[in-house]
């Protein structure tokens, strides 16, 4: 059903699309809502404008409780990572949190419909790791907090339209990245000292490529690209290798699960210490309690690299699903 906005809508979108403090996104909201003729059409519309409206509501009374600045682009890390989902309007950033996650962002085929970060839960076999949606990435606005936000992230997965001018949107969000000073980090050797630039691990994830008809528009897209950027086909729609995207966030997120064994007891595989690649008996030992640091005396480890219950000394390099025996 047509929604036949006025003029005054338009602009008033404008002003709260520029709104820079939570304070001013309540005042133009509430101006934008004020512009909305009611009818059938605009039902659904409206609800979504009042929910973000309520929600902008809660951040500022939250903030005169505390007397702390608290923003709706200020999301708590949970999990064993955080990955900020990036890229243009419209091409499917809020499905696939849906998807992926218990949490439910608006969904709808019209454009800008996601003005605040929704937070979700992903899992990964025993892991959890959050994804955010964020909204859309564009010349005419960029909202500081959400750069601040990329900026807190451990991934960014950057998504596109594989029908729908994919390399067009690639360049213009790698542009504005770039413009923010904000990096794909390609290796250890992209960390030069330069000042004020967060380089951050990328993935491209290209959605809409619904089934075995459009690999080749994938594998051409990939062939102009020159392999430049590492890519992932998927469909939100259908589901295609959603799966398989989870397990490259996990690779890329460059984490390892280490599992505690109690002495004389079997380990427990139902809740995994999660470490960056590269962690050590010793950091392993400080996530289970600080006292194991100052009284450890043996550890044994089953796993990469050992044979069943070898001895280790603290400095020694776990692997993911290495089993760990602490003794004080």
């Amino acid at each position: 059903m047509p929604t036949n906005l006025p003029p005054e809508y338009f602009a008033a979108e404008v002003r709260y699309r520029a709104a820079e403090t939570t304070e001013e996104q309540i005042t133009t909201l509430e101006e934008l809502l004020g512009t909305i003729p009611k009818h059938k059409g605009t039902d659904k519309l409206r609800a979504n404008f009042r929910q973000r409206l309520a929600k902008l509501k809660e951040a500022a009374q939250a903030h005169k409780r505390t007397g702390k600045q608290l923003s709706v682009f200020h999301i708590d890390r949970e999990g064993a990572g955080q990955v900020a989902v990036v890229g243009p309007t419209n091409v499917g950033k809020s499905a696939l949190v849906a998807a992926l996650t218990h949490a439910t962002p608006e969904v709808a085929a019209n454009p800008y419909t996601t003005w605040v970060p929704t937070p979700g839960m992903m899992p990964v076999e025993n892991i959890q790791i959050q994804l955010i949606d964020t909204p859309p990435l564009t010349r005419e606005h960029v909202e500081p907090e959400l750069l601040a936000l990329m900026r807190r992230a451990d991934l960014l997965l950057l998504m596109i339209d594989l029908q729908s001018n994919p390399i067009q949107q690639l360049e213009e969000t790698l542009a504005i990245l770039a413009e923010h000073r904000i990096v794909p980090r390609r290796g250890p050797e992209d960390d030069p000292d330069q000042p004020r630039v967060t380089f951050l691990p990328l993935l491209v994830v290209v959605n809409k490529d619904d089934d075995a008809r459009l690999d080749e528009d994938f594998e051409i897209l990939q062939e102009l690209l020159e392999a430049e950027w590492p890519l992932l086909p998927v469909s939100v729609t259908t589901g295609r290798n959603l799966e398989r995207l989870k397990q490259v966030i996990f690779e890329r997120l460059d984490i390892i699960r280490v599992y505690s064994k109690p002495p004389g007891k079997e380990p427990d595989f139902g809740t995994p210490f999660v470490l960056r690649k590269g962690g050590t008996v010793e950091e392993f030992a400080g996530k289970i309690h600080q006292d194991f640091l100052a009284k450890l005396k043996s550890v044994r480890v089953w796993g990469t690299a050992v044979y069943d219950g070898q001895m280790v000394g603290r400095d020694h390099t776990l692997h993911d699903g290495d089993v760990v025996e602490l003794r004080l």
